[in-house]
């Protein structure tokens, strides 16, 4: 293989590619690559993963769907750890007495 043409492909594929950062769906490989992965990746991986026949280029509706599904998981992931980061505090009964200004209620 000449290694100028291997990299004049690559170069060429990454001028086509628009997004910096492309969503690209893996191809099965006789190496162990599974099909239909999706994974975003800066654009010159994506190019040498389209050359080499490893991965194509989402569509426009997977890419949308892959997106939207990574910003629902991370609004769940934000969501969790804010819960993970609440603080509670435990006063015995005088000391939320004193907090409230020693006022007791009384039920009649």
């Amino acid at each position: 293989m000449d290694l100028r043409i291997y990299y004049q492909k690559i170069r060429d594929a990454q001028a086509t590619i628009s997004d910096p950062h492309p969503v690209i769906v893996s191809r099965e490989t006789p190496d162990g690559g599974k099909e239909g992965t999706l994974t975003e990746v800066p654009s010159a991986i994506a190019a040498k993963m389209v050359v080499e026949g490893a991965a194509r280029l989402a569509t426009a509706e997977e890419t949308q769907n892959y997106r939207r599904a990574r910003a629902e998981a991370k609004r769940i992931a934000d969501e969790a750890e804010a819960a993970r980061k609440v603080q509670v505090t435990v006063v015995s009964a005088s000391e939320l007495e004193r907090l409230r200004g020693g006022h007791k209620s009384t039920k009649g």
